[in-house]
């Protein structure tokens, strides 16, 4: 074992000190005045011990780190080394060249001296990697390499490479990295067209204001390249203050209008090996903020997306013609095809039936042959598939795995209510379909379905039966929806609505309107949300156990019984008429994993909630399947999205002010 000798040293001095205190503490008390001569020579004493102390390590240092080596093999084959070296042993300083002293210790002497006191980051496991270690002395920055002396028992050698110039210039090739900004004004044709020109110039101007000050905080520029679009470009370290600062410019231009209805979606590229790359970026960023409903700032990054705002709800879009344009397009798709798939979500819903079976009448009305892939034995929508049984139009759905025999090259596969490939009722009949066409209304989200032959996706909208409802009324009126099929696509509006109460605008009425003109009847579709009188316990049963949280309602709940499932919305829907609940959060376990449904009033955003936890949706309704989870660990996660969401907020809400 190896004897430490400044240990010792210092268990001497602490009895010596120990000792000292116990003899002059009767004269303290008797006679104070005597300890002041005796004090004095103390002082003296240590002041000279201090000078002699140093004198000696510079006189020790003086010799061993001499050109004078009197046979010592390593200080004579180290000393030609042009770059800082020392020898260390025991965790304490040995030798050095000169130019240690003078790069490293500026002049001063340290030999002998632990070397964590000299160099505190230095770490000699770190050294002796083949790339070194990163150190920083002072203003100088070095790279550092260790290795073991032979002949020096147990000595170390240390090198260090004065590279401050080249890391300074990679610092400042870094920050200078080229970076690439679109920033779009949400809606701009539906908020500009009603007002008058000199309120359109007004507000134009103020928006341009506000875009200018931001961009000229950084080194780049701003450039107008239509109405409602701009191009920005600077360079990384400016990236990294709009990070921080969660893109304030999103609340500076919401601010400029009473109902927040001026806003901004911002698409960001960097990162990218070219300019040209960084604008493409930011073109998929852009893409998908104004797909997520905009008001937001989309950074596309290594591991996927960053998102930062998306408050706001969509503005509801009043023009009727790219629904027109949309439904002429899919009846040209569909006849061009030999057979057709509708497929919707994973758990599908009355949203997503309800919409499968509107886009299958458009498919038996351009006669071509159709069905719905659905899984009947894990479906929310059972009322809604009975009554479809009952009526003798069974055959119109049939079991995922029984339509991969019959894709071939020309079929098509419409994706309704979903736009993620990790939520599609069937990945492998998406995997096999080489012709693919979405509709959906939620906001977008990592890991949406690329490039389909058409893609008709509407954040503002209500549901995705609402989009389908515009799509029917461009088809010829004979041979349009059944009441049963109408029936269906009311009852889709009315589940993601909640009955007409939230996320509703007038296209919304206007669908049901013209569902109720094809002989839909809403009381027979209301009984489509009765519940048995155990799923009715089930439920009670969830809304008692819960708990708030932050202004958030949290019921955990196990796993519940087979066909049950539509008891989780349920629940979370019934949280909300709680009065201080703002979002409510339902797991239950499901199958080793844990199914979570939220809903909220628009207060906060689920999805944005729930994305990080593999989960989707839109600000008022969102869900997720966590595989491999407990209870407690998914009440964990949600609590600290919920945490993260809340700082958030309250970050938003500072800067704002």
């Amino acid at each position: 074992m190896k004897h430490n000798d400044g240990l010792d040293t210092l268990a001497a001095v602490l009895l010596l000190l120990v000792a000292v205190v116990a003899m002059i503490a009767p004269v303290a008390l008797l006679a104070p005045v005597a300890l002041i001569l005796p004090a004095v020579v103390v002082l003296i004493a240590l002041g000279i011990l201090l000078i002699a102390r140093r004198r000696l390590r510079a006189y020790l240092a003086a010799h061993l780190c001499s050109t004078d080596f009197e046979n010592s093999r390593i200080q004579y084959s180290l000393t030609g080394l042009p770059i800082p070296t020392m020898l260390v042993a025991d965790g304490r300083i040995l030798w050095y060249n000169n130019y240690f002293r003078d790069k490293v210790l500026e002049g001063g002497d340290v030999v002998t001296r632990p070397v964590e006191r000299v160099l505190p980051d230095l770490d000699l496991a770190v050294c002796s990697r083949p790339h070194g270690q990163d150190l920083t002395v002072g203003k100088r920055r070095f790279t550092a390499y260790s290795g073991s002396a032979k002949g020096s028992r147990g000595a170390s050698i240390v090198y260090l490479v004065d590279d401050t110039f080249y890391k300074e210039t990679l610092d400042e090739y870094t920050e200078s990295r080229p970076a690439c900004l679109i920033i779009v004004i949400d809606s701009y044709d539906e908020l500009f067209d009603d007002m008058k020109d000199s309120e359109q110039a007004k507000e134009l101007e103020a928006i341009n204001s506000l875009l200018e000050q931001y961009i000229s905080r950084s080194t780049g520029f701003l450039r107008r390249v239509s109405n409602s679009r701009y191009i920005a470009v600077v360079e990384e370290r400016d990236v990294r203050w709009m990070l921080q600062e969660r893109f304030e410019i999103l609340d500076k231009v919401r601010a400029l209008h009473p109902g927040g209805l001026t806003t901004l979606s911002i698409g960001v590229g960097h990162g990218g090996k070219t300019l040209q790359e960084c604008h493409q970026m930011a073109r998929e960023s852009i893409d998908i903020a104004l797909g997520r409903g905009g008001d937001q700032a989309a950074v596309k990054t290594v591991d996927g997306f960053e998102f930062y705002g998306g408050i706001s709800h969509g503005v509801e879009k009043r023009s009727h013609v790219r629904s027109r344009i949309i439904a002429n397009a899919l009846c040209d798709l569909i006849k061009k095809s030999d057979s057709v798939i509708v497929m919707g979500h994973r758990m599908s819903d009355l949203d997503a039936v309800g919409s499968a079976i509107g886009v299958l009448r458009m498919c038996k009305m351009c006669g071509v042959p159709a069905v719905i892939a659905l899984n009947s034995d894990a479906t929310l929508a059972s009322p809604l598939l009975k009554t479809f049984l009952d009526a003798g139009q069974g055959r119109d759905f049939v079991p995922p795995d029984q339509t991969l025999e019959v894709i071939t090259p020309k079929t098509l596969l419409i994706v309704v209510d979903t736009y993620q490939k990790r939520l599609l009722e069937s990945q492998k009949i998406y995997e096999k379909c080489k012709r693919v066409v979405v509709i959906d209304h939620h906001r977008m989200a990592v890991g949406h379905i690329d490039n389909p032959l058409l893609l008709y996706h509407e954040p503002y909208a209500s549901s995705a039966s609402e989009l389908v409802c515009e799509l029917l009324q461009f088809l010829p009126k004979e041979g349009n929806v059944t009441p049963l099929e109408a029936q269906a696509l009311l009852a889709g509006i009315m589940l993601d609505t909640r009955s007409f109460a939230l996320h509703v605008g007038v296209r919304t009425f206007e669908a049901a309107a013209w569902l109720r003109s094809r002989g839909a009847q809403t009381a027979d579709t209301k009984l489509l949300f009765n519940t048995s009188k155990e799923e009715y316990e089930a439920r009670a049963h969830i809304v008692e156990g819960a708990y708030i949280y932050k202004g958030c309602a949290i019921a955990l709940s196990g796993e519940l019984d087979a066909g049950m499932n539509v008891v989780l919305p349920m629940a979370a829907n019934d949280l909300l008429t709680i009065n201080g609940v703002d979002a409510s959060f339902v797991a239950v376990a499901k199958n080793g994993g844990v199914n979570i449904s939220a809903r909220s009033m628009g207060a906060l955003n689920v999805q944005v909630i729930l994305e990080p936890l593999g989960g989707g949706g839109h600000l008022m309704m969102a869900g997720a399947q966590l595989q491999d989870c407990t209870l407690p660990e998914a009440e964990r996660r949600i609590r600290e999205q919920i945490d993260l969401y809340r700082a958030s907020q309250a970050a938003d809400a500072a800067g704002s002010r």
